[in-house]
């Protein structure tokens, strides 16, 4: 579960740590039934991106919590469903008395609620950073069963590489061919209901993922992904007609792909290569400054 990066840093005397909480992109998202407790069933292709929160994790004389970042000032006041805090807190109860008290300061770069898995992330990164500084570790089964007592995505975001993910997220497949892909994330700023969106879906049984086996070239996987589907846009633009809008906006400055990522409202444009996207997103935010326009890189499959 955790990187060599991190396993190279693993010490039972540390004193501060650091994680990154990259955001989670879904190149294709598949709504293919659901179960009787109302969870959706979903076959879900993920990568993840450079960009994304910071979190730092110090020994303290009691626990606290701090935030900064461009959307920072949107936690304050959130403690009592900050998954950051429920994940310090499961894994504190998991753990016992290694636990010493922590602090623990988000730098919150990734916009809240906007399908990229921001809110996962940073409680994957939780249990990375905090199993590191308070130098334990748990089995495989046990950890995966924490991360998704706190949330379906938090398992995907624990493993932050390109996978398949199927179920409500914890059946969970590498994807070792999948490429790097230059991309501009995209965001209006504005809010989607997910379970509005979830409700007003025309069909909640629709075919299944399936990704013909393929040379790991760039094109290739451009073509199977574009073959792919994102179920959950329809009704997010429904919901939020700037998703069409900045759409287009990516495609009007040359994105090869573009496509919702989650339940919205957060679009992606794949660039032939990141000078390309760097300059779509500077060109973007000029066009629109209040809203969020990010280049970055996804991690390859092989890295």
């Amino acid at each position: 579960m955790m990187s060599s990066e991190n396993r190279s840093h693993f010490s039972a005397s540390c004193t501060s740590v650091s994680e990154e909480a990259r955001a989670k992109i879904n190149l294709a998202l598949h709504v293919t039934g659901q179960r009787p407790d109302g969870y959706h069933l979903l076959d879900m292709l993920v990568t993840f991106a450079d960009h994304g929160d910071r979190l730092d994790f110090m020994r303290s004389p009691a626990d606290a919590f701090t935030l900064s970042g461009r959307f920072g000032e949107i936690l304050a006041g959130d403690s009592g469903t900050n998954l950051v805090l429920k994940a310090r807190d499961l894994l504190r109860e998991a753990i016992g008395p290694l636990a010493f008290p922590v602090r623990i300061h988000l730098e919150k770069n990734l916009p809240v609620a906007s399908g990229i898995g921001g809110g996962s992330a940073d409680a994957a990164a939780t249990l990375r950073g905090l199993m590191r500084l308070w130098g334990t570790t748990l089995s495989a089964e046990t950890l995966a069963a924490l991360a998704l007592k706190l949330g379906a995505d938090v398992p995907m975001c624990l493993e932050s590489r390109p996978l398949i993910a199927r179920g409500i997220g914890e059946k969970i497949e590498a994807v070792p061919d999948l490429p790097a892909f230059a991309m501009v994330l995209a965001n209006p700023l504005k809010g989607v209901s997910t379970p509005e969106v979830f409700r007003r879906l025309a069909t909640k049984n629709n075919p299944a993922l399936s990704l013909a086996p393929s040379p790991p070239q760039t094109a290739d996987w451009l073509a199977a992904i574009a073959a792919a589907r994102n179920d959950l846009e329809p009704p997010a633009r429904e919901l939020v007609p700037e998703i069409s809008e900045i759409s287009a906006m990516l495609q009007a400055h040359g994105a090869l792909l573009t496509r919702m990522s989650g339940s919205g409202a957060t679009c992606f444009g794949i660039f032939a290569s990141m000078t390309v996207a760097e300059d779509a997103a500077a060109a973007l935010h000029d066009e629109c400054p209040g809203w969020y326009f990010q280049a970055t890189e996804t991690g390859s499959g092989g890295a």
